[in-house]
């Protein structure tokens, strides 16, 4: 017993040393020029599905709730962040190849076609972020029609 005492209080010091190295968080003041709402000018709607049900996990503006201040629970959402961005970051949109583009929005069709994407993790925490099916065939068909000029563009790809 006495063991077992000493492993719950030495995780409960590791717990509160926790709290004190946090990681940095994933947030701009600005939305840079690469952004792809600013290169590729959705409509509102549009934009409106992809900053509620997106950005956190896809660009550099993350709205934290106020559990994301709480260790190990900041380590586990900067973690799915970095993942997130590392598979398709829409601040960095413009800087992708043509033909990266079409492929990720072919991936983000797909994802989404399939309910996919957002995570159910996520929308179970902000259920704003979960999808209707207006809005799934809303966003399908402006991926569908973007990915269409990225492959008639005449640029190399």
């Amino acid at each position: 017993m006495r063991i077992v005492k000493k492993i719950l209080v030495f995780l409960l010091l590791v717990l509160i040393l926790m709290q004190f190295f946090q990681p940095e968080k994933n947030h701009s003041d600005t939305t840079p020029p690469t952004d792809i709402i600013m290169t590729l000018h959705p409509s509102e709607e549009v934009e409106a599905i992809l900053t509620n049900a997106c950005y956190d996990c896809h660009s550099n503006n993350t709205n934290y709730p106020w559990y994301a201040n709480v260790a190990p629970v900041s380590y586990w959402l900067n973690d799915h962040i970095e993942d997130g961005k590392r598979k398709l970051d829409f601040s960095k949109w413009d800087s992708y190849s043509d033909k990266r583009k079409s492929h990720k929005l072919e991936e983000v069709i797909e994802l989404v076609r399939d309910r996919h994407m957002p995570l159910d993790s996520y929308t179970w925490m902000h259920p704003e972020a979960k999808l209707t099916d207006d809005q799934i065939n809303q966003l399908i068909a402006w991926a569908d029609r973007e990915m269409a000029t990225f492959s008639i563009s005449g640029q190399p790809q």
